[in-house]
């Protein structure tokens, strides 16, 4: 079966509108500027207009191009998801962007670039975070991951806390893979890393359904 390819233009500008709806809940959430939500929304608004700007060329350049662009910006998050980008140019480096391997990309990018490759992955052992990596390697057809008794309880104890806290199930669980990340050391970072896994894995599945 021919590989889809997953247009990183669509890709990444499905991310904004999940952001821009949850922008005043995030910067209520960032206890020290209260600018998280703003800052966000631009990210992915640098990042989807770098796609453009860099249409037609490979999904290194590509990426790269976003991590550059990110850099130039002063927040603190810009400079998380520079990482992210940065990391998944090497990963992507002489390879296209398709339905069977995407899901590497949401791994890297939701990881502030802790995961290296797939064969080395450096998510931290013991926490929700290596859930993440196992869950998006099992969906890449990779054998089922081996799963520490510490991952389930850190997994589980902040889906409980994010469930209590009002958070509808995706976004409570997709908050809980996520701590233990780069993105997830802040607890406002990790709710919007929430809404742009969510966002990613909704559009891949939309870019996979499509014949």
């Amino acid at each position: 079966m021919a590989k889809k390819p997953a247009y990183l233009i669509k890709l990444f500008q499905s991310v904004t509108e999940p952001l821009a709806g949850n922008q005043d809940v995030l910067n209520q959430a960032d206890t020290f500027k209260h600018d998280h939500g703003n800052n966000m929304v631009e990210v992915f608004e640098v990042v989807t207009q770098a796609m453009k700007e860099k249409r037609g060329a490979s999904a290194a350049d590509q990426l790269a191009h976003a991590s550059q662009l990110l850099r130039q910006r002063e927040s603190g998050s810009a400079r998380l998801y520079a990482g992210g980008l940065s990391q998944a140019e090497r990963v992507f480096e002489g390879k296209k962007v398709t339905s069977d391997n995407v899901l590497q990309l949401v791994e890297t990018l939701v990881s502030g670039g802790q995961a290296a490759t797939a064969q080395q992955p450096t998510l931290p052992a013991g926490s929700a975070a290596s859930l993440l990596g196992g869950i998006l390697e099992a969906g890449q057809g990779s054998a089922p991951p081996a799963i520490d008794i510490s991952d389930l309880l850190s997994a589980g104890m902040s889906f409980l806390n994010a469930k209590q806290g009002g958070q509808g199930d995706v976004d409570a669980l997709m908050g809980a893979l996520i701590t233990g990340t780069q993105v997830g050391k802040a607890p406002h970072r990790a709710q919007s890393g929430a809404v742009v896994a969510n966002a990613l894995l909704q559009a891949i599945g939309g870019l996979s359904a499509r014949k």
